[in-house]
């Protein structure tokens, strides 16, 4: 896969701190959609805040209410500044539509290979209204 990232759902240009997980995550029971917490207690990043910052996921274990938490993250306003998959996920993508739907501001889902995703780690990236990624000076 290519280092330009593709746009999955269109959202809001934004900047955040780069979350870069370490291993694939469960939104259901493993992200508190009322603080955008990691909850997960066997999860590497256990306890880090989504809310925010420039969510990279390398996947994610499926639930069909993956997409209920990323809504409620966006209506409680604890939401990721911007998702970057590795993979689409239909399921957890679907949160974001229905958000923007409801007229409610949502963030950006990109995918991005996860080969780059390292690249990130520590950085404040910069996310632009056409999905292009940008690690702030």
């Amino acid at each position: 896969m290519s280092a330009a990232p593709e746009i999955l759902v269109p959202g809001r240009g934004s900047e955040g701190e780069a979350l870069v997980l370490t291993a694939p995550i469960s939104f259901w029971g493993g992200v508190d959609p009322k603080t955008g917490r990691i909850a997960d207690v066997r999860h590497p990043q256990h306890g880090e805040n989504l809310s925010g910052r420039v969510l990279f996921l390398p996947g994610t274990i499926g639930s069909s209410s993956a997409s209920a938490v990323l809504l409620e993250l966006v209506r409680n306003g604890h939401a990721p500044a911007a998702l970057v998959l590795d993979e689409p996920d239909a399921i957890l993508l679907l949160g974001l539509i229905v958000a923007r739907e409801m007229g409610w501001e949502t963030p950006m889902a990109l995918r991005l290979g996860r080969d780059v995703f390292a690249s990130y780690r520590g950085t404040i990236v910069n996310v632009a209204d056409d999905g292009a990624l940008t690690i702030a000076a």
